[in-house]
């Protein structure tokens, strides 16, 4: 199954490695603290890790820029990303502390250099981003609260500085406020596989 990745990216041998050790690093945790549905897992790398890489497909990230995964839970979309993206700087952000513990772990053992691991509630963080990326946390408006004030005026991408959420379902009514400040990319249009039928990409400035 981990070959799906490799059919939609071309990677560096390090990070093909990264990639395909995975599965195993989390099996592992997943035992201990519940990352990942455990129905899910068979399908782990379609469903968290190809899932969290679409971002990769629609935004080129420079180096050095700084990136928030709010609500990060197992490290989705973050950990993919983070490997994807090595000259990029993640932090990843999550309120239940059994779950950072056991990502500070999955970090060490993926050896990347390029993540830290933050037990905070988003709103208590006063740092800036360029960009803050989720997966099915919240509301927009929600979102939108939490991150007031964090993300920076400061744009050195073609595309402005926001909100990255991933996303599935009828979003007409989520979106319905925000006409001209949000885009959306449907993941159908990238990749072949049934479960993006529904899936979006909701990109909020």
């Amino acid at each position: 199954m981990e070959n799906i990745i490799f059919k939609y990216f071309d990677l560096s041998t390090n990070q093909k490695q990264q990639i395909l050790l995975m599965k195993d690093i989390y099996s592992f945790w997943n035992k201990k603290v519940n990352l990942i549905s455990r129905k899910d897992f068979p399908f782990f790398y379609e469903k968290h890790v190809l899932h969290s890489l679409s971002i990769s497909k629609v935004f080129q990230f420079k180096n050095t820029t700084h990136i928030m995964d709010l609500g990060t839970g197992g490290g989705f979309p973050g950990v993919p990303l983070a490997i994807f993206f090595p000259a990029v700087q993640f932090q990843l952000v999550d309120s239940i502390s059994k779950k950072t513990r056991v990502l500070n772990e999955i970090i060490k053992e993926l050896k990347l250099k390029n993540v830290v691991v933050i037990n905070k509630r988003a709103e208590d963080i006063n740092d800036n981003y360029e960009f803050i990326v989720t997966r099915a946390v919240a509301s927009l408006d929600q979102l939108k609260r939490w991150t007031l004030g964090k993300i920076s005026t400061n744009h050195r991408h073609s595309f402005k500085n926001g909100l990255i959420c991933l996303k599935g379902g009828d979003l007409s009514f989520e979106v319905k406020g925000y006409k001209n400040q949000v885009k959306i990319f449907d993941l159908d249009k990238l990749f072949k596989e049934d479960f993006f039928s529904q899936k979006k990409i909701v990109y909020l400035v």
